[in-house]
């Protein structure tokens, strides 16, 4: 970076009035022959993340007034603001507990306050329909970059009005920056919906929303006084509230919060959404249904998976369930324990590989069944290492064993970003600036191989349009142990609308049985306009094109060619796509 930096300032012709000091600041000396001749006057920084702090701040900025800066300096941004909203939202609370469905959560799990790290969020793709604002935006901290301040944990309290009854489920938080000192030139991340002109408000990835759950979800009702608290120690912000105008208050909380029932160690944010997923638990509930019957041995792969307590729940069957991580199989256990199915499922502590007869009780299997999920995965196809647990138990199956999912499909779709794109496109100038080196340093190392890689994105909070139909581009079949050769196919993706094909979006559909699919990736046929709905609980992939310059489409005139092979050995996808004229 330091290398790149002093090339920019050459190429800019900069050389005598710009000092590249390839150091962190914490180890910058100052006086005569040192690193800085004299201390400096004006402090400029970009030292934020989507929390402000988050990246270290706060002891950086001390450091700094201690050490590299005279006592009167100037600082560019001059000031921060922290701004909180307290909210309702069911459907976000699901990213935070495990709630009753078929299965009722363990009590220490309903009452844990959760993981203390903030949820970096899109809020601006966040329906307003899916919150309820119990309490104006107020500031909460307010951090004054030109001059001397602690880094040492603080906290504030604000007292604000319930504007609406209901449950405290999150705090919503952004930030300004006041780049001087009269406050006119800001800089905001405040979602659409919070800005004073719709307008006003910047797309970022870089600097996104905060999302901070609160340790309870207590009832409050309107005109009640609330006191909001803050807290922050170096690194990390969170958030407590008090319900001042009662005596069964929340009681405020000024201590970061810790996960005691190890279930938000286990399960992330996204994935307890998906198990909280209704509609999903609904397709699994009658996919083992189907499969199981009285009398069968069932053998379930997994990793903190709730499909083999549900197994038993639903039926007279003997299950076995295969989790090698003890984190996960204490969680479990706790799950069975609350749900008086303790004696129905047997857990085994061993690699798919290493399991033999003995632990099955000597008797062959009848049904295997996975989500599947692993916690892994990375990229859509990663969960089908459950096709490689599957060969791997193939000795203990019986042959006529019915599996769940018996198949996947890997579907492509091209796609044009409204925002995404610019994380994949040069700067060239910013500002009178030509920082065209930075974008060819980037462009060698994406050459190398990056740009054939397929990355991961929770397309839901990116507005995309559907430029083609979806296509399958992989059929892959659980019933059969994995094959020796690469599966491989090319095909087509014809065109239905107009647009910029920045790459194509990339997931997994899982079979369950018969017409029972449960899909990664689309929620839905996208609208009459291309418009998306993805799968909030999921990652999806996208395999962006090099040139967008040249990824302008036409339905009578392009199409977008690929070919895909899945490598048995790797389990690695390998993905070549382009776009073509028809003939």
């Amino acid at each position: 970076m330091a290398e790149a930096a002093m090339k920019i300032v050459g190429k800019n012709g900069m050389m005598d009035k710009i000092k590249v000091i390839n150091k962190h600041s914490t180890a910058v000396k100052v006086g005569p022959g040192a690193d800085m001749e004299e201390k400096a006057n004006v402090l400029i920084t970009e030292l934020f993340d989507s929390e402000l702090i988050g990246e270290g701040a706060l002891p950086s900025y001390e450091h700094a007034h201690k050490f590299l800066m005279e006592a009167d300096c100037e600082a560019v941004p001059y000031r921060a603001i922290v701004y909180a909203q307290l909210v309702e939202s069911p459907s976000l609370w699901k990213l935070h507990q495990l709630l009753p469905n078929i299965l009722l959560p363990p009590a220490d799990m309903s009452t844990c306050s959760g993981a203390a790290s903030v949820l970096d969020i899109q809020l601006g793709r966040i329906s307003v329909d899916d919150f309820v604002q119990l309490s104006p935006i107020i500031p909460m901290f307010s951090f004054e970059f030109s001059k001397l301040e602690s880094s040492s944990p603080a906290s504030c309290t604000r007292v604000v009005p319930c504007l609406h009854p209901g449950l405290t489920h999150c705090v919503f938080s952004w930030w300004d920056l006041q780049m001087d000192p009269e406050g006119k030139i800001v800089c905001s991340t405040a979602p659409r919906w919070a800005c004073k002109k719709p307008e006003d408000a910047k797309w970022r990835d870089h600097w996104m929303q905060c999302l901070y759950f609160l340790p309870e979800a207590v009832s409050i009702s309107l005109g009640d006084d609330l006191e909001l608290t803050a807290s922050h120690d170096s690194y990390t912000v969170w958030y407590s509230v008090n319900n001042g105008s009662s005596n069964a208050a929340l009681m405020p909380t000024r201590q970061r919060p810790i996960c005691s029932c190890l279930a938000h160690l286990l399960w992330n944010r996204a994935r307890l959404g998906e198990l909280n997923d209704v509609a999903r638990t609904n397709l699994y509930e009658q996919a083992l249904q189907k499969v199981i019957r009285r009398g069968d041995v069932c053998l379930s792969v997994g990793d903190g998976s709730l499909l083999p307590v549900m197994a038993a729940a639903k039926s007279f069957s003997k299950v076995f369930s295969v989790e090698i991580s003890s984190m996960s199989q204490q969680v479990i256990k706790k799950v069975l324990q609350a749900n008086d199915l303790t004696d129905s499922v047997e857990i085994i502590n061993k690699r798919p590989e290493d399991i033999s007869s003995d632990d099955l009780q000597g008797k062959k299997v009848s049904v295997l069944i996975a989500e599947p999920f692993f916690t892994t995965s990375l990229l859509p196809w990663h969960n089908v290492y459950f096709w490689y647990a599957r060969s791997a138990l193939d000795p203990l199956l019986r042959s006529d064993a019915r599996i769940l999912p018996h198949s996947a499909t890997l579907h492509l779709m091209a796609v044009e970003f409204q925002d995404l794109w610019k994380i994949r496109a040069p700067v060239g100038e910013c500002e009178g600036f030509d920082v065209s080196v930075m974008d060819e340093m980037i462009q060698a190392s994406m050459e190398f191989r990056e740009f054939d890689e397929i990355e991961t994105h929770p397309l839901w909070e990116y507005h995309c349009m559907a430029l083609s139909m979806e296509a399958t581009a992989l059929t892959l079949d659980f019933s059969c142990p994995l094959p020796d050769q690469p599966i491989e196919n090319s095909g087509t993706l014809s065109l239905v609308r107009p647009g910029i094909c920045h790459g194509l979006a990339v997931w997994m559909d899982f079979h369950l049985v018969d017409e029972i699919i449960y899909s990664t990736g689309l929620d839905g046929l996208p609208s009459v306009t291309g418009t998306c709905n993805w799968n909030r609980n999921c990652k999806q992939g996208v395999r962006f094109f090099r040139d967008f310059s040249r990824s302008e489409v036409q339905p009578s005139s392009d199409q977008v060619a690929y070919s895909i092979t899945f490598c048995p050995k790797s389990g690695d996808v390998q993905l070549k796509c382009n776009i073509n004229k028809i003939d």
